[in-house]
């Protein structure tokens, strides 16, 4: 029985997955249905955290929008996911920076650059 979930996973995993550590500010094209229509919106801000292996993969990308915080998990693998661009690569010493959650401004934002991604 394990083989053929296993196998359904296999199936249900996208191909090509665009690689993105916690840290990073990312651009996530969804795909929204409206009746019959779809359209594509883009969610930007930074991952704040990752979680799950394969098929239950999921992250969470948080943004400062008209100063509210707004956090949104996304599936890794969803098919309403079109596409996920990587803005700027950051570099976190932890797993989860849930610690952006509790700051205000531009400091809500603040995470270090990776030294190879500056620009000089």
């Amino acid at each position: 029985m394990n083989k053929i979930i296993q196998k359904i996973e296999q199936e249900q995993l996208k191909k090509e997955v665009t690689k993105f550590n916690v840290g990073d500010s990312v651009r996530v094209h969804t795909v929204v249905k409206e009746g019959e229509k779809e359209r594509i919106q883009i969610f930007t801000g930074i991952v704040i955290g990752r979680k799950g292996t394969l098929l239950n993969a999921a992250f969470t990308v948080r943004r400062i929008s008209y100063g509210e915080g707004v956090e949104r998990v996304f599936p890794l693998h969803s098919p309403r996911i079109s596409k996920i661009e990587v803005e700027t690569a950051g570099t976190a010493r932890r797993a989860k920076l849930n610690y952006l959650r509790s700051r205000k401004g531009k400091q809500a934002m603040a995470v270090r650059e990776k030294a190879s991604a500056r620009k000089n």
